[in-house]
């Protein structure tokens, strides 16, 4: 492989808080030492003319079609979109068809996650048989065939006893246990938050209360087995309150949100937008505010692109009836710049952080460690444009939306493997499709 020297870059490593205008030089796939300041023979040469160079994202809540469901998105699909997005490495969630809830299934995901040369692929164990909360699998054996974490992906653990029992297994085997943080009794049917605006529109809905619920109930229950548990996608400042409040008693409790918790409110979904119905539904103004006071004091340790891929025989339906969720690989970055936090905070949350949360070997600019990079631009803006997006599945809930944040080249262990700027701005969106 041809080394490659990065020139006039601005280097961010939220791993080691390097935030620095300078060069950085990649040989045979890792990062090097550039000891003289002297640029290798024979190297090629990246101008980066001022962007910003920092390592590839990490996203640690995506949902693939793959397998079972391919047409919604697959595993190469999927993975145009994320290099598209600077993402280089993806946890993907189990609830496929079938679900990752067997040791195969996690070694061919993983397997083919590296067939693309482009990301690295590293899944989710399902918690209990066919993610239908009931037969607890063999989560030992997952986690020998590679499983990050474990969790049912949108399925909440319902049953007290037997979340006490998951999270007992877990802490033998030192495993995170990942939970959908809303109660499913309160939840079931519904498709909006409970408040003026469900009752205008007539929408089934659950009070916001559903997700303080069960993360009080899982709470009590880490702190009775000494488990390690996350929640995903936290979207309510009581919630958040409570996850605070345990994190200073020393219970081994994360979490984290996605970018539409903190970047949009219950009043996007507008006129029955079904992009905008998501699993939780979205939230009043005040929750979105906590949320991003959560970002800023460090309560939230990642954000997650929860991208959730539909096609348009999902989504072109009653809203009730359409199927939750939306895509965010492509967004991931850009809708977290625009949080309001610095910059290396913002990245750290998209590199670094979760890569530490689940122990990946990723998300550092670290000398000797695998080129995973990402050259964006701050400043380049673009318009999010659902029906040209890279990727397969376009039911993005920030269609329309002007972003700042425009990648311009992704690269996975030195590999090129995105490039905007040979491309015109109107073929930019679709680029990786």
């Amino acid at each position: 492989m041809t080394d490659i020297v990065f020139e006039n870059v601005r280097l961010i490593d939220p791993a080691s808080g390097r935030d620095e205008t300078g060069r950085l030089v990649v040989r045979q796939g890792k990062i090097v030492a550039c000891e003289d300041g002297s640029i290798p023979e024979g190297a090629r040469v990246i101008d980066g003319a001022g962007a910003i160079l920092c390592p590839g994202l990490v996203d640690m809540r995506v949902a693939l079609g793959e397998p079972g469901s391919e047409y919604r998105e697959s595993v190469s699909s999927g993975a145009r979109a994320a290099v598209a997005g600077g993402i280089t490495t993806m946890a993907v969630l189990p609830n496929t068809s079938p679900p990752i809830d067997n040791p195969a299934l996690v070694h061919l995901l993983r397997v083919r996650g590296e067939e693309t040369g482009m990301v690295s692929i590293h899944p989710y164990g399902a918690l209990t048989r066919g993610c239908e909360g009931e037969e607890i699998v063999e989560l030992g054996l997952l986690q020998n065939a590679g499983a990050v974490a474990f969790t049912d992906g949108t399925r909440a653990i319902s049953d007290a006893k037997q979340m006490r029992n998951l999270l007992s297994y877990s802490r033998f085997i030192d495993a995170i246990v990942v939970q959908h943080p809303e109660e499913p009794s309160l939840a079931k049917g519904a498709c909006a938050t409970a408040g003026a605006r469900a009752v205008r529109m007539g929408l089934p809905s659950a009070p916001a209360e559903a997700e303080g619920i069960m993360i009080a109930r899982d709470l009590r229950l880490a702190a009775m087995t000494g488990a390690r548990l996350h929640f995903a996608h936290v979207s309510t400042a009581e919630g958040l309150d409570l996850i605070r409040e345990a994190k200073s008693r020393g219970i081994r409790v994360t979490c984290d949100t996605a970018p539409p918790y903190f970047a949009m409110t219950e009043d996007d979904i507008g006129d029955f937008r079904t992009y905008a119905k998501l699993s939780p539904p979205l939230r009043n103004e005040a929750d979105s505010k906590a949320v991003c006071a959560a970002l800023a004091d460090g309560t939230i340790d990642a954000v997650a692109s929860d991208h959730a891929p539909a096609d348009a025989d999902d989504k072109r339906l009653p809203f009730a009836q359409a199927r939750a969720g939306g895509t965010g690989l492509v967004t991931l970055l850009g809708v977290t710049l625009g949080a309001g936090l610095p910059l290396i905070d913002a990245l750290r949350l998209v590199t670094s952080a979760p890569a530490a949360l689940l122990g990946l070997q990723a998300g550092t600019l670290a000398v000797g460690s695998d080129a995973d990079l990402c050259l964006f631009d701050p400043e380049g803006s673009w318009t999010v444009v659902a029906g040209s997006l890279p990727g397969r599945a376009q039911n993005t809930p920030f269609d329309g939306k002007d972003l700042k944040g425009r990648v311009l080249r992704t690269f996975k262990r030195g590999v090129e493997v995105f490039t905007a700027d040979k491309l015109s701005d109107d073929e930019w969106a679709g680029a990786a499709s």
